[in-house]
């Protein structure tokens, strides 16, 4: 056969086994249709194209069959005379793959939902105090952000002085009948959802939705007997060490996690709190006891959860990490069951402190 000299190529062969190199002139035969060299036919229809990363002006072939085996050639005329160069290759082995991913799914399932939780748990009890509070003043300012919906500053605290000092007196109540780990820091967020919920370090955040809903202050007592519950017991942080090593491991499969990203799912994953069914148990009894050791009736938490749930389908957000337990009904019987027969409760506020509660967050509205 006499090859014209367009159809004649100088290329380097690398054959993927020993790491030589060897220089030799290629040919395309399109009668036979294959590129024909020194010890070399390769079939035009199996031949693929590997992307030049550098500089783009070379054709880098590959066999659809051979992994390994390259031919480089010096420019680039072939490529228009090869049929199949940008064909992806055809799988044939689908059972091989289909074990290595379901394989690395069950990985990842394992370390999300298994060791990140044992690790988180054995974490939290090395962290100090000042660090625990330093990670939950931390997400509170992230949450605050996140919750902006004016784009414009963080949800902004209430700070009427009037009821920031009858929530004080309850908080001084539950208190005195406590062993706290921890000081406690309260805040009230200026925003309509229905929550409350602990972060770590000892902060215990309010939500005004919620103080607006509550229809005395004994209910108000109640949740947040609950949540120095998960205080006491450290859910808050072992949760925040879940979430950010699921964080962490997700971000390492998928792609970096840093910046916005990471403050919403954190946010939300503290906010809406979905604690084990122990550790919600273990508030609840929680709050009973101390409930009644500060002269309050543990009904008083079954009659929020119970008025709240009855108005779930109305509510916009209502308190999502208590209202979504399976069992809520059976944590309203028991909170009225903790309340022994003919307690008799001493009273919280005031008429007029409890009316600065409600109002605590009208200063801040109105300016």
């Amino acid at each position: 056969m006499n090859e014209s000299e367009s159809d004649l190529c100088r290329a380097l062969h690398l054959d993927g086994e020993t790491g030589a190199q060897r220089t030799l002139t290629v040919a395309l035969d399109m009668e036979r249709q294959m590129l024909t060299g020194a010890a070399l036919d390769w079939p035009l229809g199996d031949i693929r194209e590997v992307p030049d990363q550098a500089q783009k002006d070379l054709l880098i072939l590959r066999l659809a069959d051979d992994p390994v085996q390259r031919l480089i050639l010096t420019d680039r005329r072939f490529a228009p005379r090869i049929p199949n160069l940008n064909k992806r290759a055809t799988v044939t082995r689908r059972g091989p793959l289909l074990k290595w991913a379901l394989a690395a799914l069950a990985s990842v399932a394992l370390i999300v939902f298994v060791l990140v939780p044992v690790m988180a748990d054995q974490l939290a009890r090395f962290i100090p105090p000042e660090g625990e509070r330093a990670l939950g003043q931390v997400t509170l300012e992230q949450i605050r952000g996140a919750m902006d919906e004016t784009g414009i500053a963080p949800v902004a605290f209430c700070e009427a002085r009037a009821g920031r000092q009858a929530l004080q007196e309850i908080q001084s109540r539950l208190e005195a009948v406590t062993d706290l780990p921890t000081g406690l820091s309260v805040y009230v967020l200026d925003h309509p959802m229905v929550n409350a919920f602990a972060l770590p370090g000892g902060h215990v955040v309010f939500f005004r939705g919620l103080i607006d809903e509550a229809e005395h202050p004994e209910e108000i007592a109640a949740v947040f007997a609950h949540e120095i519950g998960h205080v006491v017991s450290r859910d808050p942080t072992r949760n925040a060490l879940r979430s950010a090593g699921s964080i962490g491991v997700l971000g390492l499969l998928f792609g970096d996690f840093a910046g916005g990203a990471v403050v919403l799912f954190l946010a939300e994953r503290l906010i809406d709190a979905q604690y084990s069914q122990g550790a919600e148990a273990g508030a609840d009894l929680f709050a009973h006891e101390t409930l009644r050791r500060a002269g309050i009736a543990p009904s008083a938490l079954g009659d929020m959860f119970g008025r709240l749930r009855s108005k779930g389908g109305d509510a916009p957000a209502i308190l999502a990490h208590f209202l979504s337990h399976p069992a809520l009904g059976d944590r309203i019987e028991a909170a009225e069951a903790a309340t022994p027969e003919g307690f008799v409760p001493t009273p919280l506020l005031t008429d007029d402190a409890w009316a600065a509660l409600k109002s605590v967050c009208d200063q801040k509205r109105l300016q």
